[in-house]
C-alpha cells in the first residue's frame, strides 16, 4: 500500500472515532467473501453501537464512563459486537489501552478471543494491528505497548490487570464477556480505576442473566442510573434459530427461568421451584465458625468426576456446618485424578470419600484407590435413595444440601458455587421429589454444576466421625473403626 493510500485510509478510519456504526459498515466487506448474506449488524447491535456514538459525540466521557450492560437470550450474536467495539476502539483512537475478561478462561480462548480473531482477519484495517493469544496491539513499534487491548483473565488473588488500567486524556476500553459470573472484587477493583480525567472511557458488559445477584444485576437494578441497559429476547434478533427456542419455549413455559435466561435475556425470578434461593446462598457465604464449633464432627470429601473436556474434576471437603474451598481439577486422566485425591485423603485424613461414579466416569477413580489401599464409597447418582420421597440419590443428596444450607451451613465465598446451587430447580415426579438434570443447569449457566455436585456428594450418606476427631487420646479406639457402614446413622 503506498504512502498516499495509507494516509488516506487513517484520515477515513480517523473519522470514525465517534461512530463506532460507521467503523463497522465501512471497516468489512458486508455482503462479500465470509459475509455473504449479512449486510451488517442486527438491530440490536445497531443499537448499542449508536448509543456509544451518541454519548461519545455529547462528550460524555469527559467526566464520566460510558457504561453499557446488556442481559441477552441465547446465541444473538454478541460476541461479534464485542469484536467490533474491540477493533474500532484501538482503530480510531491512539493509544487506546484496554482489557477483556470473561467468566472463565475457557470462555475467553474459544469464544471470545476467537471471534476477534475472525473479525479481525477481515478488517480492512487488520495490517495495523498484530493479534496474538492473548493481545491485539500496533505493530508500530514505537507503539507497541501503549496501544494495545489485552485479554486477561480474572484472578480474585491478581487484580493489578484491572486496578491498573489507566490512560490519562486517551482511551481506555473494559469489556466484561459473560458478565455474570464475574466476581464483585474485579467491577468493584475496575470501577475504581477507570477514573482518569479528559479521558474515553467505554466499559461494556455482556451476558446471560443467569445470577440474581451480584454486580452485573445490579446494572438492571440498583445502578441502573450509572449505565446504559439493554434486555435482549433472542427470539427478536435475525440470526438465532427460531425453531430451537420455540421448542425451549413449548418444553419449559414462557416463564420459566430457563426460558427467561436463555430466551427472553431476563433475569430469572425467586420461582417456587427453585430448590436453592440466591438469599439462602449469600447467607451461606456470609456464615463463619470458629473450628470449635465443628471440629467434633465427621470429615468428608465429596468428589465430583469430570464428564466431558470442559468439565473439572472437583475434590469438596465438608465437616459439619462447614464446607471448605473446593480443588478443582482440569485432568483428563483418571488415574491423575485418583492421585490428587489420595494426597487430600493423606492431608486431611476424612472418615468418608464419597466418588460419583455415574456413567463409569468415576468408577476408574474409585478402583485406582482402593489399589492402594483407600476405601472410597461409590455414589451413583441414578441410583436408589434411602429416603423414598426421593427420585432417585441426586435429588436426595442435593435436597440434603440444601437444608444444611437453609439451616446454618457456612459455604465459602465462590460466585461459580452460588451460580450452580441457584439455578437448580425440581419438579415431582408422580409423589417424589426429581432435581432438574444435571445439563438442564449446563444449559442455563453456560457450564456443568461440578462444584454444587462435588459438595452434594458429601451429603450421600450419614458418617459417624472417627474418635480421633473428638479426642486424640481416643486414636487408639479410632483405629479400631475400620469399614464404613452407609446405613449407620450419624
Amino acid at each position: 500500500m503506498s504512502t498516499d493510500v495509507q494516509h488516506e485510509l487513517i484520515d477515513f478510519i480517523a473519522g470514525f472515532t465517534h461512530n463506532p456504526l460507521g467503523f463497522v459498515l465501512a471497516a468489512f466487506e458486508w455482503g462479500q467473501g465470509e459475509l455473504v448474506g449479512f449486510d451488517g449488524p442486527d438491530e440490536w447491535q445497531r443499537d448499542a453501537l449508536i448509543e456509544i456514538g451518541k454519548r461519545l459525540q455529547a462528550g460524555m466521557s469527559a467526566d464520566e464512563a460510558i457504561q453499557l450492560a446488556i442481559a441477552s437470550g441465547h446465541g444473538i450474536g454478541k460476541s461479534a459486537l464485542v469484536s467490533w467495539l474491540i477493533l474500532w476502539a484501538i482503530a480510531t483512537h491512539e493509544d487506546t489501552k484496554g482489557v477483556v475478561t470473561a467468566n472463565t478462561e475457557n470462555q475467553l480462548k474459544t469464544k471470545t478471543w476467537a471471534e476477534l480473531a475472525k473479525w479481525h482477519r477481515i478488517c480492512l484495517v487488520r495490517h495495523w494491528f498484530e493479534l496474538t493469544a492473548t493481545a491485539l496491539f500496533s505493530k508500530d513499534p514505537a507503539h507497541e505497548k501503549t496501544w494495545r487491548i489485552d485479554m486477561v483473565a480474572w484472578s480474585e488473588r491478581n487484580t493489578e490487570a484491572f486496578a491498573g488500567l489507566h490512560n490519562k486524556g486517551k482511551r481506555i476500553l473494559l469489556v466484561f464477556d459473560e458478565a455474570s459470573a464475574i466476581p464483585d472484587l474485579i467491577w468493584e477493583v475496575s470501577e475504581g480505576a477507570l477514573t482518569d480525567a479528559n479521558t474515553e472511557i467505554i466499559w461494556c458488559c455482556f451476558g446471560n442473566p443467569t445470577l440474581n445477584t451480584g454486580r452485573f444485576r445490579e446494572c438492571f437494578g440498583r445502578f441502573r442510573h450509572r449505565w446504559i441497559t439493554r434486555q435482549i429476547d433472542s427470539r427478536t434478533v435475525a440470526m438465532t434459530n427460531k425453531a430451537q427456542l420455540q421448542k425451549w419455549v413449548d418444553d419449559y413455559g414462557e416463564d420459566s427461568d430457563f426460558v427467561r435466561v436463555r430466551v427472553r435475556g431476563v433475569f430469572p425470578s425467586s420461582s417456587a421451584n427453585a430448590l436453592i434461593g440466591p438469599e439462602d446462598v449469600e447467607r451461606a457465604m456470609s456464615r463463619h465458625y470458629d473450628v470449635t464449633q465443628y471440629e467434633f464432627a465427621a470429615k468428608i470429601l465429596g468428589v465430583d468426576v469430570a464428564r466431558q473436556g470442559d468439565d473439572s474434576s472437583v475434590i469438596y471437603p465438608r465437616q459439619g456446618r462447614v464446607a471448605f474451598k473446593p480443588r478443582l481439577l482440569r485432568i483428563p486422566d483418571t488415574m491423575l485424578v485418583a492421585q490428587q485425591v489420595a494426597l487430600s485423603m493423606d492431608k486431611w485424613k476424612p472418615d468418608a470419600v464419597f466418588v460419583d461414579s455415574t456413567g463409569g466416569y468415576g468408577v476408574g477413580v474409585v478402583d485406582a484407590l482402593r489399589q492402594i489401599n483407600k476405601t472410597p464409597i461409590e455414589v451413583y447418582f441414578s441410583g436408589k435413595p434411602l429416603d423414598g420421597r426421593y427420585f432417585n440419590k441426586r435429588s436426595e443428596m442435593w435436597f440434603e444440601m440444601a437444608k444444611w444450607i437453609k439451616d446454618g451451613g457456612a459455604l465459602p465465598r465462590d460466585r461459580e458455587l452460588a451460580e450452580e446451587l441457584i439455578a437448580a430447580t425440581y419438579t415431582f415426579q408422580g409423589d417424589k421429589f426429581r432435581l432438574c438434570d444435571k445439563d438442564d443447569i449446563k444449559d442455563l449457566i453456560g457450564r456443568s454444576p461440578d462444584k454444587a455436585d462435588a459438595l452434594a456428594l458429601t451429603f450421600a450418606y450419614p458418617v459417624s466421625p472417627s474418635l480421633a476427631h473428638i479426642h486424640p487420646s481416643l486414636g487408639q479406639m479410632a483405629a479400631a473403626v475400620t469399614e464404613y457402614d452407609p446405613l449407620q446413622s450419624a
